[in-house]
């Protein structure tokens, strides 16, 4: 008998999925364990394996969104053919598209057998002469989908067709872009949003990490990175000001005696929030692994919905990617959110004479309905207090 493949529950408040991708064709034969379909809902993506091994067939197509609980495939289970191998995640990616590049004009011309893509795509492409090594993949570990070469031919390529005077690209938002959306405008909708700035001198967190950081690795398995002290530091100052450390809801202010705070995370589908619980009681090298376990399963679709709920602040950090200053938006229902940026050398006075000193702004977005500007700046400075003397924040929490 036939053994259904249904979408499962991935959290009580999302109802639906997307069929983001097949990863092997109907009518293929599937091993116990191989990862046979990934989905995506408005928070997060999730790969499905097969319970048994037998002759996968699929009901719902890449693209489709479907109801929790759903059938959208099935197994008749069987003994593997001979010679079967279990698949492997694939590791080369697939040749990304040029800008101006000549699509191969005949079909007949055109061998994609060993290409990296979905059955479906390979067919489309077959019959509308796309060579699929001139297609840039998005499916995962860069496997080409059919959205991808239905993509490719409605900006100009497929048989006969030269190059667009002016090339676009045109793609339908995902699920969880979709939704990232909505919560962003939402936000700035349902809030007062107001951000106010600080700058702080980084020297003694930058000497502080030289000075400890092999035998911070050597103890602990992880470098000491700027998060984890960030995070103390914003734990101080939420004790400093508790009205950051709450929310509304309805009619009332709600304030929280606890501190997980959010991470934000940047991922090829988009960003996510996950929440390092209990800062309060984690010493900088358990707030280092949560952090690295946390980006290395968002990054590779493997986060679930219960990582990215319940924080009551959020830290986000465009840094990385070269931000000097910006006003980040509060993450619902918190009430703040912290913005660090790229820390650079600039010259500052310090006991009357101009000295150079690696300086990072602080950007500090607030809810203003329940925080005042008296408790952003108080909140800034005592943030600063802490950078500027983190021997003394720390204490032992670096053993």
């Amino acid at each position: 008998m036939a053994i259904e493949l249904k979408i499962p529950s991935v959290g009580e408040s999302i109802t639906s999925a997307t069929i983001a991708e097949w990863h092997k064709p109907s009518g293929e034969y599937v091993g116990a364990g191989e990862e046979i379909l990934t989905i995506e809902t408005d928070k997060v993506s999730q790969d499905l394996e097969a319970e048994t091994g037998g002759i996968l067939t699929h009901i719902a197509a890449e693209g489709d969104e479907v109801d929790i609980g759903a059938v959208v495939g099935s197994i008749e289970p069987c003994d593997p053919p001979e010679g079967y191998e279990k698949s492997k995640p694939a590791v080369a990616a697939a040749a990304p598209a040029q800008a101006n590049s000549t699509v191969t004009s005949a079909a007949s011309s055109v061998d994609n057998s060993g290409a990296k893509a979905t059955s479906v795509a390979v067919k489309i492409a077959d019959e509308k002469g796309v060579d699929l090594s001139q297609v840039k993949g998005t499916g995962t570990a860069g496997r080409v989908t059919k959205e991808d070469v239905l993509e490719f031919i409605a900006n100009g390529g497929g048989a006969g067709a030269g190059d667009p005077a002016k090339p676009t690209t045109r793609k339908k938002m995902t699920a969880l872009r979709r939704k990232i959306a909505d919560h962003l405008v939402n936000a700035q909708q349902d809030a007062a949003i107001l951000s106010t700035f600080n700058e702080c001198d980084m020297s003694h967190v930058m000497s502080l990490r030289k000075r400890v950081q092999e035998d911070f690795v050597a103890k602990h398995g992880v470098k000491l990175g700027f998060m984890s002290i960030f995070l103390k530091a914003v734990l101080e100052g939420l004790k400093e000001v508790p009205g950051i450390n709450a929310q509304i809801e309805g009619d009332e202010i709600v304030t929280n005696h606890f501190y997980d705070i959010g991470v934000a995370v940047g991922t090829d589908k988009g960003l996510v929030v996950p929440v390092v619980r209990d800062v309060d009681a984690k010493s900088c090298a358990e707030i280092e692994t949560d952090i690295i376990d946390y980006a290395t399963r968002a990054r590779s679709g493997k986060i679930q919905l219960a990582d990215l709920q319940g924080g009551v602040f959020t830290v986000t950090n465009g840094g990385i990617y070269g931000s000097l200053l910006s006003t980040p938006i509060i993450n619902p229902p918190q009430s703040g959110i912290l913005g660090m940026h790229s820390i650079q050398e600039r010259p500052v006075a310090v006991d009357g004479e101009v000295v150079i000193r690696p300086m990072m702004y602080l950007a500090l977005s607030y809810d203003h309905r329940i925080v005042d500007g008296k408790e952003a700046v108080t909140f800034l400075v005592k943030l600063k207090e802490c950078l500027e003397n983190p021997e003394e924040m720390l204490g032992n929490l670096l053993d």
